[in-house]
């Protein structure tokens, strides 16, 4: 019987167990970032223990840096993080991608850039979208810190592997219409918990015809479905990409590996979801979850239960409305789903030769360093900035309330992000999921409109 893409990469990192218990797998590459490291870190040192593998250790700062005055950390917790982060990397001797260098940015943008994220390895990371990295065909997932400190020490995990489910998407994307639809619609559709006990490959001729930052957003929010685990066959898109980045430097050799990572024909899989994107419409969250979605011209849902209760009640929102209603204040374009090069020229295209609403407090946050260069080299920066948008330094910026920048209380916000919980761009924020093209657009109107009328 044949394999599983997912079968074929685990199978090759067993060190220890048997079939259906927990199995010791090898890790191949450890990123870290200041706030599920310290901790770890320090559990090494009361048990006087090196680091097994800090050649395969890659550490880089980005939930708690401010993205206006990057060197200045008014938040003590966060400062403290920080600088624990910075003198952990010196004691262990782990490469770290700091403050301000070229490289720096969130952990899920650093590893593909860099080139150390590669087809058939095995990825882990203190951050539950870890899973971004299974768009090239690793096997890549977050951990906790005891898991943490367990792969400093050991450079192994044990895991118990899960089932195999495929998301067979077909058809070609309608004009207005991105891989961030795809992932919320799958969302709202089967729900938060449809990929639960599962490792989610996404396949298909649509898959096959995206980018790599395309599928990388789609495997980004593998987790907001319930799965641990988000995985594509690598190709020759994945080929390209990974070519001639720094830490690609066995390109050539790992390449014919990389073409055998590819489920068999003949292989089974638990579960089988098909779709098809001909009609798929532009996505919007209403509620306090990812699973709270709706296509841009359908109206609100009625109330079935205590959840929907208060999702409406926090959201100040009720059924029947629709996504054009909501008074938005805020826009935010960025976070590791959405702050890609390819997502910043999306929005830019939309935003050239108009201005920002006056009711609109847009940002734009790139996801890394080198996106930033990127996007200033090709004239983004003015173009944003000639709109009306602050163009901020890298980080995690107001995906989550970690840093200086929150939403208001109250306050509704059209966000690239991959999360609407009650409070996670700050007390009381009000967060709705679109794709870049589609905040990019809310910007400018100053509340949702029908991306696909506006895309030229």
């Amino acid at each position: 019987m044949g394999q599983t893409l997912f079968d074929k990469v685990w199978d090759k990192h067993v060190l220890h167990g048997n079939v259906g218990d927990p199995q010791l797998l090898y890790i191949d590459l450890h990123l870290i970032h200041e706030v599920t490291s310290p901790q770890a870190f320090e559990g090494l040192r009361i048990q006087n223990r090196r680091l097994r593998r800090p050649d395969l250790t890659f550490a880089t700062l980005d939930h708690n840096v401010p993205t206006v005055d990057i060197f200045n950390i008014k938040d003590e917790i966060a400062n403290k993080q920080i600088t624990t982060l910075q003198k952990n990397a010196t004691d262990f001797g782990v490469h770290i991608f700091d403050m301000g260098s070229d490289e720096q940015g969130i952990v899920h943008m650093v590893g593909p850039e860099t080139g150390l994220t590669q087809p058939g390895k095995t990825i882990v990371c203190g951050d539950s979208h870890t899973a971004t990295h299974g768009a090239f065909g690793a096997i890549a997932f977050g951990i906790g810190t005891s898991e943490v400190e367990h792969v400093f020490a050991t450079q192994t995990l044990w895991q118990t592997k899960p089932k195999n489910l495929k998301i067979d998407i077909n058809g070609n994307l309608p004009k207005g219409v991105y891989a961030k639809d795809i992932i919320l619609y799958l969302i709202n559709q089967y729900g938060v918990d449809f990929g639960t006990g599962y490792a989610l490959e996404f396949t298909g001729e649509t898959i096959k015809s995206l980018s790599m930052e395309a599928r990388m957003t789609i495997c980004n929010m593998a987790i907001e479905a319930g799965a641990k685990y988000g995985i594509m066959q690598p190709d020759e898109t994945t080929f390209e990409y990974v070519k001639g980045r720094p830490y690609a430097d066995n390109f050539e050799r790992s390449i014919s590996e990389w073409k055998q990572l590819y489920s068999d024909k003949d292989a089974i899989f638990d579960k089988v979801i098909e779709m098809d994107v001909s009609e798929l419409e532009p996505q919007v969250t209403w509620g306090t979850n990812p699973e709270m979605g709706v296509n841009f011209n359908t109206p609100f849902p009625e109330i079935k239960d205590s959840n929907d209760e208060r999702a409406y009640q926090y959201m100040g929102l009720e059924p029947g409305q629709k996504a054009e209603d909501i008074e938005l204040g805020y826009v935010f374009l960025g976070s590791c789903t959405n702050a890609r090069i390819t997502d910043l020229i999306e929005a830019s295209n939309i935003v050239k030769g108009n201005h920002v609403h006056p009711n609109i407090t847009a940002i734009v946050v790139p996801g890394s360093r080198t996106v930033k260069k990127e996007a200033e080299s090709m004239g983004l920066d003015k173009v944003f900035k000639e709109a009306g948008f602050e163009l901020r330094e890298p980080g995690c910026s107001m995906c989550l309330g970690m840093n200086p920048d929150q939403v208001p209380e109250g306050v509704h916000c059209a966000s690239t992000s991959n999360r609407n919980f009650e409070g996670r761009q700050g007390k009381g924020a009000r967060t709705h999921l679109v794709s870049p093209a589609m905040a990019a657009a809310a910007a400018i109107n100053g509340r949702f409109v029908d991306v696909r009328k506006v895309v030229v």
